[in-house]
């Protein structure tokens, strides 16, 4: 058990990840040291960023939870703090049911825990009180970040006011607020400083963003902006709704060169009958125009959604539709997810969750087979082509790397023999595809 030393685990999405880096950032400058996602972790403090998000989510969390529990009691912890979407939510029954836990804290005020925690007790060695003093000098940024140097995400707004019928999240997050523009390109003019190239910009509905600040979406002038700052070489965008999209944003995506032809928007279905239930205020010919005018304005653009099966009331009738959506707009990216009950939302409360878990899986495991052909024959296409390529990371005889039509974690990767020749991290290189496979890409540095 290392003193001194916060082990921070953080679940679910890139938006939980932000908030863990910040927060790290401001205990490295009281005197601690933090470690990210360690597989051994050894200090004498542990911080859990907790999801809410679905079933499978809040088990994961828990589970996680229990494990630092085990460890607390077996000396291996001194002290487990929790925090995030679950505990905001669930804050009292958790106290209740894990009362080894220090303390929780909701999605909003783990700033606390700074002050609980207090400085770091940096009375040990003369090397170790070194080191703690260097940290706190070179620790001038807002966070500290957990991702590769070159790239960071870019939370530009919390919360969401869409209120979607299966979605917990505005019950997690409440009101969708957006971060002040100046806040948000000072960030980004930071980050290039200490050498990030690439920015994902993430909120839960980013086609949102400006309307509670300046009464109106911004987003297309905030992207504007930040593909101005010099240093920007990349930019990408998570997460867009259909319903009300702003079309001037699709202008910035195709005058910028450091704006990716990418777009994370997710669907959910195309059915009218869903989409009505689901409480998507968009029709199934508005979702089809829409994805027509985006590749028809932005050429080239990779688009990624997601998609749901097995919400109340889906008929197969309704699931065939989703299918032949899928088959005929051949999305390059896609994930799909089965319908999970969540309490307090729309659909809990006046829908009985009626499709059998066995069906729910089987729809699941069709619509994916089906977008992995569709895959693995977009990808095909990519052989013999020439693409910009940023490094990611070198894992065994490979360079790993992405292309702009790639965003990290969650899609396919390039790899490239490390043999050819030395790449550096964090830098762009042309590649020739020379094969590809279900998944990934594999290329040749020209």
């Amino acid at each position: 058990m290392k003193k001194n030393q916060i082990d921070f685990i953080t679940m679910g999405c890139s938006k939980n990840l932000v908030d863990s880096e910040q927060l790290m950032r401001r205990f490295e400058n009281m005197g601690y040291h933090c470690v990210h996602d360690s597989k051994r972790p050894q200090g004498e403090i542990a911080v859990i960023n907790t999801c809410g998000f679905i079933e499978s989510a809040k088990e994961e969390s828990i589970n996680t939870i229990l494990e630092f529990v085990n460890a607390k009691n077996e000396g291996r912890l001194h002290k487990l703090y929790v925090m995030g979407c679950l505990s905001q939510r669930y804050q009292k029954e958790l106290e209740e049911n894990i009362p080894e836990v220090d303390k929780f804290y909701g999605k909003f005020n783990y700033s606390q825990l700074l002050k609980d925690l207090g400085p770091a007790d940096t009375t040990t060695s003369d090397a170790d009180g070194k080191a703690f003093s260097e940290r706190r000098v070179a620790a001038n940024s807002r966070r500290m970040l957990t991702t590769p140097s070159h790239y960071a995400y870019i939370k530009i707004a919390e919360g969401c006011d869409r209120h979607c019928a299966y979605c917990a999240i505005p019950l997690i997050t409440g009101k969708h607020v957006s971060r002040p523009m100046e806040d948000i390109l000072q960030e980004v003019k930071e980050l290039v400083d200490e050498g990030v190239t690439e920015f994902q910009v993430i909120e839960q509905e980013l086609t949102y963003y400006g309307v509670d600040l300046y009464g109106k979406t911004r987003i297309a002038e905030l992207i504007d902006k930040m593909a101005n700052i010099k240093g920007v070489k990349w930019i990408r965008l998570h997460y867009a709704y259909p319903n009300q999209f702003p079309l001037e944003l699709l202008d910035v995506m195709r005058e910028h060169d450091n704006v990716c032809k990418y777009l994370d928007i997710a669907l959910q279905h195309i059915s009218d009958h869903m989409l009505t239930r689901m409480h998507r205020h968009v029709t199934k010919q508005e979702t089809l125009d829409l994805i027509h005018t985006i590749r028809e304005r932005v050429s080239g653009i990779t688009i990624r959604t997601t998609l749901m099966v097995g919400f109340p009331g889906e008929t197969e009738e309704d699931f065939n539709e989703l299918v032949d959506f899928v088959k005929q707009e051949k999305f390059e990216r896609m994930g799909a997810f089965a319908y999970s009950e969540e309490e307090g939302t729309y659909s809990a409360e006046h829908y009985k969750d009626d499709v059998p878990a066995d069906v729910k899986q089987a729809r699941l495991d069709k619509l994916m087979d089906v977008q992995e052909q569709i895959s693995s024959e977009i990808e095909a296409e990519k052989v013999g082509k020439v693409f910009k390529v940023i490094i990611d990371r070198k894992e065994g005889d490979y360079y790993v790397g992405r292309t702009e039509a790639c965003s990290p974690e969650v899609d396919p990767e390039v790899l490239i023999p490390v043999a050819d020749r030395r790449l550096r991290t964090g830098h762009y290189y042309n590649v020739l595809m020379t094969d590809s496979d279900e998944f990934d890409l594999y290329g040749k540095v020209q």
